[in-house]
This record gives structure tokens, sequence and C-alpha cells, in this order.
């Protein structure tokens, strides 16, 4: 489901015809993370961490270029299309944090993207399982954890990974 900032919301992104997976055991609602990524705003991947990830693919370089890729693409798009502003920029120019229209999460019959960009242009992007809740109060909080314990770490340089 793409979220708009209006509240207004864009369903059936893949076609409800395949059931969405039982959520694993233990897990209540099925509320498990499963990918964490954490990017500036020049798509530099500060933090990148994974659990209960089944299948691999791709080595973690290429998995990050791919999912900042994502994420601009899917920015832009959901700017343009945004049905409450008249003024529509051009397809993939970078917008301005807080600029446009944003979205907040979609999800696939195997997985669930949350997404949150912070003011500063801090994006952080969680996968969970499709049966997961809204979790931008989630992202909040571990957006107040980076800033609580990185930014203001005197001995973190800006830009560089999280260790």
């Amino acid at each position: 489901m793409f979220s708009f900032g209006g509240g207004s919301s864009l369903t059936s992104v893949v076609p409800d015809a395949t059931p969405a997976p039982a959520a694993p055991p233990g897990t209540g609602t099925g509320a498990n993370a499963q990918v964490l990524y954490v990017f500036n705003r020049g798509g530099v991947c500060l933090l990148y961490r994974e659990w209960h990830r089944p299948l691999r693919t791709l080595d973690p370089t290429q998995d990050q270029k791919l999912m900042f890729g994502l994420l601009f693409s899917l920015r832009s798009f959901t700017a343009k299309i945004d049905p409450t502003t008249a003024e529509k920029g051009n397809l993939g120019v970078p917008l301005l944090p807080g600029q446009g229209c944003s979205f907040y999460s979609f999800k696939t019959n195997t997985y669930k993207l949350n997404f949150l960009e912070s003011p500063s242009g801090i994006k952080l992007i969680l996968i969970t399982h499709p049966r997961t809740g809204d979790q931008r109060d989630t992202l909040k909080h571990i957006y107040n954890l980076y800033v609580e314990y990185v930014v203001k770490n005197p001995l973190y340089a800006p830009g560089t990974p999280i260790k």
C-alpha cells in the first residue's frame, strides 16, 4: 500500500490473487523485521542489518544500490502522481526532504517495505513480514536512537558507516 502525505492511499500494488504467507511461528501478528537500511541524503548506506532473510541473491553492496534506486524512483513517482498538488515537477528530478508527496510503505505477497525520511534527508527502510502493521512509529524511534547515539557521538565522522 502506498500512503500519501495527504491521507489518501493507493492499494493493490500486487494483485490479491496470491495470499500472503502465514506469519512465522512465535511472532504473533507477524511483526518481525527482516532487513534494516539507513541511508544519508547522498545515497550512502550508513547501516545495513538483516534478520530472517531466507534467500540472499545479491551481495550487500548491490542490494543497497538497488534499494536506494527504488526509493529514489518511488519518491519521485509518488510526487508526480500526487492528487493534492497542482504543481508537478519533472519525473526523476531530486526532491528536497519534505518536498512533494511521500510514501510510507508498500507491500507485496512476500514482504512489506516501510519507509521514513527525516527532515535532514536520512532515509530509514525496514523490510518486514507482509502482515505487519504500520511501522512509522518504530522508524521514528529508530531515527531518535540514531540522533541520540550516532549524530551526537563526538567520535562519529558524518557520512561514514555506523559500526
